[in-house]
């Protein structure tokens, strides 16, 4: 009986670290891209965070908790969010700037999978 509690308790952890779910991601080395060669669209969104507003969406400076784990780990609150706006999308569509707190950029235009960190 104890052996079978044992497996079981086995399993149940290998099941855990294998589980995308629960695996952390290292933060990946994000690229460099500078602010010039980004779409206009984000230049002006870049803009805007400078300026402090009007944003165009509600949900611009909202909290972005970084649940990708593609940038560096930081305490929540820490980064927030702004859209950029997408030549003919309806919805706010997958182009963000995100934020830091210590003034780092970095703009995804695939809705979180891969970031670039912008140079100013």
């Amino acid at each position: 009986m104890i052996a079978r509690g044992w497996l079981v308790a086995a399993a149940m952890a290998l099941a855990a670290i294998a589980s995308p779910a629960s695996a952390q991601r290292e933060p990946t080395k994000a690229v460099q891209v500078a602010l010039a060669d980004l779409p206009k669209e984000a230049r002006a969104t870049v803009a805007l965070i400078a300026k402090g507003g009007p944003y165009p969406y509600a949900k611009d400076g909202s909290i972005f908790s970084n649940r990708e784990g593609q940038l560096p780990p930081r305490k929540r609150g820490h980064y927030r969010e702004y859209t950029v706006k997408t030549p003919g999308e309806r919805t706010r569509g997958a182009r963000r700037i995100i934020a830091g707190a210590d003034g780092e950029l970095y703009y995804t235009d695939d809705h979180y999978n891969h970031f670039r960190r912008i140079e100013r």
